[in-house]
This record gives C-alpha cells, structure tokens and sequence, in this order.
C-alpha cells in the first residue's frame, strides 16, 4: 500500500512538473498567446490597409478621374490647354535666400 502512495505522489509531481515547465506546458501557451494576439492586431492593420489599396484599384479601373488625380499630383502633369502658376514663398532671412553678404 505505501508503494502505491509513494508511486501515485511521485507521478503527480512528474504531471505537474511538465504542466508548469515542460513542451507545451502553460509557460508555452501564454507565450503563443501573445504572439496569435500580436499576429491578430497586425493582420486588422492589413486589412485595413488592403481595403485602402483595393479602393484605389477599383477607382484607377473605373473612371479617368483617378488617374487624371494621380498624373496631375504625383507627376506634376498638366493638360496642354492649361497654364500652370507656381507659387514659391519667399525666403525668411538672408542666408535662407543663398545672398552673400558683402564683407566689411
């Protein structure tokens, strides 16, 4: 009988031990955990972005107006009936300018 005890203590020590510190005991798990949370908050930021970019195809598939938007901001295009004013502000001082001062 004393055999029995010490054999059903020893096996309940050897569980307990592989449930706190053995393969796939609880210290792994919350450390999965944590990545599947990081994972989950990255893929919402991705989606996000992915319906952004879709958005942008379906209106560059769709109409001239997007892509006459984009030529006319990001490359700077112009139609050839139009004239184009550009308006630079003025420099705040003397050496923003590249005026050299003469010596003294």
């Amino acid at each position: 009988m004393r055999a029995i005890v010490v054999l059903l203590v020893a096996s309940l020590l050897y569980l307990q031990y592989t449930l706190w510190f053995g393969k796939g005991g609880i210290g792994d798990v919350r450390t999965l955990e944590r990545t599947v949370a990081q994972q989950q908050a990255e893929i919402v930021g991705l989606e996000g972005r992915n319906q952004a970019l879709a958005a942008e195809v379906l209106d560059l598939k769709q109409g001239m107006e997007a892509i006459e938007e984009l030529a006319r901001s990001e490359m700077g295009m112009i139609r050839n009936d139009e004239i184009f004013f550009q308006i630079v502000e003025p420099p705040r001082s003397i050496e923003d300018a590249g005026v050299a001062l003469p010596d003294e």
